[in-house]
């Protein structure tokens, strides 16, 4: 499916703005994550939700769709919108379920509880977005469905009392903290949070860039302007491909003895590193 693990953009647009779901769909993004939640006003909840169910359906009766993309993001487990959204759209023909202020399994299990559909449609992305979240992320990337982690890095910024400077330098530890979680749970690369300043295209470049030295496999998009940099800042550079091409033909060649290249000892560590590049474009 296309909303796999290798997704690297996950674009937001309102529930209640059915004119946009096909415009997100078509902006390159490797997901679009339909917003019940911070983009719809109480009072819009409700009608928000069925004007995205009945859209669904007619997707599926012209079966002409792209909703194998197309993920949810739901109320949180303590509103009064959540129980309807998780009947509404746990088996519904979409990616999967993404859960906000995910705090613990408890309502991991219960919206597991509501799938019996195929299991490719039984997903679900867990936004860790507070301090309860961060202090039990190990098990929450344990738990059942779980795709991968998700970083609500403004809201969590609020949770905690943090004034970050436009770097987030200060939640440079959490973001280690959640790739290693995501790590030792054997799931896909986390995927980092928006970045709320989409005219700056040089700022979000950046904000990519750390994310993935840090670890990051993805990042949300609040605008199509983002997406195509998101794309582009997962993949590797050219001189990182130039460099595994050449790492993995010095090991084509090699009679299984000691390898180097430039001057630097080629070991199993930057095989691997290598042949990750070249699995990122298509070469391995």
């Amino acid at each position: 499916m296309t909303a796999s693990p290798l997704a690297r953009s996950y674009l937001f647009v309102p529930a209640n703005r059915p004119d946009r779901y096909g415009k997100a769909l078509a902006s390159g993004a490797d997901a679009v994550i339909v917003d019940l939640e911070d983009a719809v006003a109480p009072a819009a909840k409700t009608q928000a939700r069925d004007t995205l169910a009945d859209w669904l359906a007619q997707q599926a009766n012209q079966q002409a769709n792209q909703q194998d993309k197309l993920w949810v993001r739901i109320n949180a487990a303590d509103t009064e919108w959540y129980a309807d959204d998780v009947r509404c759209f746990a088996n519904a023909p979409i990616a999967g379920i993404v859960l906000p202020k995910a705090d613990d399994c408890d309502a991991i299990r219960n919206i597991a509880q509501h799938f019996v559909g195929p299991r490719s449609r039984s997903r679900l992305l867990p936004l860790i977005e507070t301090a309860v979240g961060i202090a039990q992320m190990r098990d929450i990337a344990r738990a059942q469905h779980v795709e991968r982690l998700v970083f609500g890095s403004i809201d969590l910024q609020v949770d905690l009392g943090i004034q970050c400077e436009p770097q987030e330098s200060e939640l440079t530890h959490l973001r280690v903290e959640m790739v290693i979680a995501s790590r030792l749970a054997n799931i896909a690369q986390p995927v980092d949070g928006v970045t709320t300043t989409f005219d700056d295209l040089p700022f979000l470049e950046h904000a990519v860039s750390r994310a993935r030295r840090i670890g990051f496999g993805a990042k949300l998009c609040i605008h199509p302007r983002q997406v195509g940099i998101v794309n582009q800042g997962f993949l590797p550079s050219t001189d990182e491909i130039v460099w595994a091409r050449a790492v993995m033909a010095a090991v084509a060649q090699s009679d299984g003895g000691a390898i180097s290249l430039n001057g630097k000892m080629i070991d199993k560590p930057v095989i691997m590193q290598a042949e990750k590049f070249l699995r990122l474009i298509g070469e391995v």
